[in-house]
């Protein structure tokens, strides 16, 4: 009987240390895939509080809070279950998906430089001065443009843990899901509620701290118009990358290879090759979004329905 249970203890012991190394396992993978993914989690970051200028600052965390809803939503109930379908059945099918979402980034990074030149921004009226409607369009724009964004963050982690079997897969995708939200929400949520911190610490009793509080206030409207140049520069290089890389993963060698020789070309400069290679790499990835957008923009402008839509608006 003792003998037994001994034996029943040691297998106890035996699945511990199984159960243990797969956590150990799970969050060194879990913390490669979002350590890839870092570069995307950037451009949403900047992508994001454009979508809150000009409103209410009590409507600001709401509506941060309800894009960042939509974002995990995004993620956990569409696009993780879809890439593991995907990736375990018909893995071709994830880059040409990922395409069609990146040429529609390109479009909504080329029309924000078209209106720029046209001298007003689509997206710069106060959504309070527009009602809740105006409110819920404006949260469906940047859910609909976090989603793709989404996306990249989620098929380049897959990439990075394909090698895992199917349940760790999905563990580690859902932690980087979580974990990407909520470090992405909780920075913009910072950013766009700089200002009322400023104010505070204006007036604290401290000469030193009401400085501070003013230097914050001063320069938040600068930081905001910054982030939404950052934002629109953002979608076209991630979409045109996207694209670039789709191209090449499809058979289409030229464009990629042609990138790829300018960043050999300058890698090898002491002391900024890096720098400079990934700069290449970066402006190569936004003319083309930039072309490949302002290609879309064209079309959309021309058709039947975006010139009614256009006069309806």
């Amino acid at each position: 009987m003792s003998a037994g249970l001994f034996g029943l203890l040691d297998d106890v012991a035996v699945i511990a240390r199984m159960a243990a190394a797969s956590i150990d396992d799970i969050g060194a993978a879990t913390g490669r895939a979002t350590a890839k993914a870092a570069g995307v989690v950037i451009d949403d970051t900047a992508v994001t509080p454009q979508y809150v200028q000009g409103i209410e600052p009590a409507r600001e965390l709401p509506i941060i809070k309800r894009i960042a809803i939509g974002s995990l939503r995004n993620k956990l109930v569409f696009i993780l279950p879809a890439a593991l379908l995907l990736s375990q059945f018909v893995p071709w099918l994830l880059t040409p998906i990922l395409m069609l979402g990146a040429t529609y980034l390109c479009f909504e990074g080329a029309e924000k430089v078209w209106g720029r030149i046209r001298g007003h921004d689509t997206d710069a009226a106060p959504v309070a001065w527009s009602g809740a409607d105006a409110e819920k369009s404006m949260v469906s724009s940047a859910v609909r443009t976090d989603f793709i964004l989404s996306a990249e963050i989620m098929v380049i982690a897959l990439n990075e843990v394909a090698d895992q079997a199917f349940l760790p897969r999905l563990i580690i995708l859902a932690i980087v899901a979580v974990v990407i939200t909520a470090v992405v929400y909780g920075v913009v949520a910072g950013i766009v509620k700089m200002d009322d911190i400023g104010l505070h610490l204006a007036r604290r009793t401290s000469k030193f701290v009401q400085k501070i509080g003013r230097g914050l206030v001063t320069a938040m409207p600068k930081l905001l118009a910054a982030l939404s140049l950052i934002g629109t520069v953002a979608m076209l290089w991630v979409g045109g990358h996207i694209l670039l890389v789709g191209t090449d993963e499809l058979g289409w060698h030229g464009p990629y290879g042609l990138v790829h020789h300018a960043e050999e070309y300058v890698h090898d400069v002491a002391g900024v090759g890096g720098v400079l290679a990934w700069l290449a790499n970066t402006a190569a990835s936004a003319v083309i979004g930039l072309v490949v957008g302002a290609v879309v923009v064209t079309v959309v402008h021309v058709l039947p329905f975006g010139k009614h839509q256009k006069h309806t608006d």
